[in-house]
């Protein structure tokens, strides 16, 4: 079982940068993924980043392309996603999660961590 903490939402201004934070503990592994995902109220849990523990490849969405970059710090076990060009439609409850061993960047994440809430205002 993989414990996962997130850290570092909050409330920006459109335009502004945020950078999220994602620690593991316990059973952690050389291979897998781990994620970032999304849920604005009323939608769906949405994957915005994935990145592979072992070759650092890496996965976006078209809506957050050329603006968020995941990267890892493998001494630290933390995973980052580092926000830039906030919008409005950026707010929403991120999580980070984790696959089993050799999982894939689309899955299936099998532990989440409790969220952290980004707030983008106008």
């Amino acid at each position: 079982q993989v414990q996962l903490v997130e850290s570092g939402g909050g409330l920006v201004q459109a335009g502004d940068s945020l950078r999220l934070s994602c620690v593991a503990s316990g059973r952690t592994f050389s291979n897998y993924a781990r994620g970032w995902f999304r849920q604005a109220p009323g939608t769906e849990r949405e994957l915005v980043a994935a990145i592979n523990w072992a070759n650092s490849n890496a996965y976006y969405s078209d809506s957050v392309k050329h603006r968020f970059f995941i990267s890892r710090d493998a001494a630290k076990d933390t995973v980052y996603l580092q926000m830039n060009s906030l919008r409005r439609e950026d707010t929403a409850i991120y999580y980070c999660a984790a696959t089993g061993p050799y999982g894939a960047l689309s899955g299936p994440y099998l532990n989440w961590g409790q969220g952290t809430q980004v707030t983008v205002s106008s």
